[in-house]
């Protein structure tokens, strides 16, 4: 059986899936979809804490479907700009996980990755799968990878 670690970058999926399609990925059905394909050994879910109700409930309901929900604060600049991303926390939970999986599966667009998916390829010896929205995904997150799978309108609510 193979074994599968998933990693998703909330903010990335949330917004890539609502520019494109105006919905919302379907979480129970990626999970579903993965463990036909194996055990899902590690499941984290990176998100930003605004301490909105809707939100909340949303990390709840990752909660309830498998997921390691991960909370980092919302910081606003006092230029009104914001900063909140999971960049570094994902990439240490990668390396951490991947001697001991058989698969690595990011959700995000994000090209930064890249180097971390090809790194982990070589050094671990892992399989490296991508969901992201092919417009919106970074070309070099997507030949880094051994598959890329475009999220599609049958993946969304």
């Amino acid at each position: 059986m193979t074994n599968i670690a998933v990693f998703v970058d909330v903010q990335n999926i949330y917004y890539t899936t609502r520019d494109m399609y105006k919905r919302s990925f379907n979480y129970k059905k990626l999970w579903a979809d993965l463990s036909e394909q194996g055990t899902i050994t590690h499941a984290y879910a990176y998100a930003i804490d605004r301490g909105i109700d809707s939100q909340i409930k949303f990390q709840d309901a990752l909660r309830n479907i498998g997921f390691d929900v991960k909370l980092k604060p919302f910081i606003q600049r006092r230029d009104g700009s914001a900063k909140g991303d999971w960049d570094v926390g994902i990439t240490i939970d990668v390396m951490e996980a991947a001697p001991d999986v058989d698969q690595v599966v990011l959700l995000s667009g994000d090209g930064d990755f890249a180097i971390l998916l090809e790194k982990v390829r070589s050094k671990f010896k892992v399989k490296t799968k991508v969901y992201g929205v092919e417009f919106l995904t970074a070309n070099g997150l997507i030949q880094s990878c051994d598959e890329f799978v475009n999220i599609e309108k049958d993946m969304l609510i």
